[in-house]
């Protein structure tokens, strides 16, 4: 029998947030760490992740991960889990935790979540800034895939 190597696990997403992408208009990604409870890892290796409501708040220079449902283990007691909505620490440089302040202060963005992964043996989040779409927007994004999706669907036949 074949073990399992460390490539195997290499970049495996766990969770995406495919919403994000319609509701808002992408500028920046950033890569980060996410400080979490053993029963929390458990459950998101199982792929008990929600990340569609969630979004990101500053508090005494660290950044918040608000919103982001993790399911309770099935296995662990009730004493021993989680609160599954509680806020999570994101594990960034103090230095990008700054630009990102500046950034959604003064311009009017806010911070998403757009997946969760693993990378190596370790959990780690992409986050956003992103700016809302409004309705026009929405409808002119969903006009273009639908173009692309007819003209793919042309060229099959």
């Amino acid at each position: 029998m074949k073990k399992n190597s460390k490539k195997d696990f290499i970049n495996r997403s766990l969770a995406q947030n495919k919403y994000a992408k319609f509701q808002y208009e992408i500028i920046n990604t950033i890569e980060a760490g996410i400080a979490l409870l053993g029963t929390e890892v458990k459950s998101i290796r199982d792929g008990k992740a929600n990340l569609r409501e969630g979004y990101c708040t500053f508090r005494n220079n660290e950044i918040l991960l608000r919103n982001v449902h993790i399911s309770p283990h099935k296995t662990a007691g009730e004493y021993f889990n989680h609160d599954p909505l509680r806020d999570r620490k994101l594990l960034i440089h103090k230095n990008e935790i700054i630009k990102l302040k500046i950034s959604t202060e003064k311009k009017g963005l806010t911070i998403i979540p757009l997946s969760i992964y693993l990378k190596g043996s370790w959990i780690k989040i992409k986050i956003a800034v992103g700016k809302g779409k409004k309705l026009h927007d929405k409808r002119q994004a969903d006009k273009a895939k639908n173009v692309r999706k007819e003209i793919r669907s042309a060229l099959i036949r």
